[in-house]
Formats: structure tokens, sequence, C-alpha cells
């Protein structure tokens, strides 16, 4: 099992790579949160949904949680487009069938995009 205290190992790529941090809400509710990680296991999560995720461009993805926070990064290629990814993620086979599953664990709307649900968040600072 991963510890948080040993740090996670990171992908390697060819050359450089953009990122992107968003987060997210959870509803406090105990139960909610175990079914919210039962679903994201890797076996859980629809084939459909990570097949979409990397036709879009992005490389890497990765949720880390804290109590009922939620956030994400996401790896892309330098010449990556935001909002074009986005827009097309959503209209993938069970994209939001998917975000539709996702929403009884998250304080958002029912019927939002994954792009309405996670707010990115701005980087105040580096050390590189």
């Amino acid at each position: 099992m991963e510890n948080p205290k040993n740090g996670y190992s990171v992908q390697q790529y060819k050359g450089p790579v953009k990122r992107y941090c968003q987060t997210l809400d959870l509803r406090d509710n105990a139960e909610l949160i175990a079914e919210y990680r039962r679903r994201h296991a890797r076996e859980n999560v629809w084939p459909e949904v990570l097949k979409g995720i990397r036709e879009v461009g992005i490389l890497e993805m990765e949720i880390y949680i804290l109590g009922t926070r939620l956030f994400m990064i996401v790896e892309t290629p330098l010449d990556f487009d935001w909002n074009t990814a986005m827009a097309r993620l959503s209209t993938l086979p069970m994209q939001a069938e998917w975000e539709d599953y996702m929403a009884e664990f998250q304080l958002v709307k029912a019927g939002m995009s994954s792009a309405e649900k996670w707010q990115l968040m701005e980087r105040m600072f580096h050390l590189y």
C-alpha cells in the first residue's frame, strides 16, 4: 500500500510537459467518501472513461484526497489546449454518464461536466 510519507513516483516523459491542478469538494459523509474511493479503484473505473481521458491528449491524471477535499493533477503535452480538450471530453462515450455517476458524492449541481465541476487552481509558488 502506498504511503504519503514515502512520496509518489512520477511518470517520466521524453520531453517537457505541462500540468493543470484542480480541486473539488465531496459531501461530508464517510460512507459516501468510501464509495467514491471504491469507484475510483483502478478496476472499477469504466474503461471508456479512461480511454476518453487519453484520447483528448491527457498523459497522466492523479487525484489526491484529504477529508472532503480532492486535488487533481493533470499532465499534458505542451501544445495541449484545455478548453478544446474538455469540450471534446464531454462528448465522448460514457463521459456524461460517469459524471452523473460521480455527482452524488460531489458538492456539485446535477448534470455538470467535468470541466464545470473541477475548478482550476492558480499556482502561487514554485521552487524551481
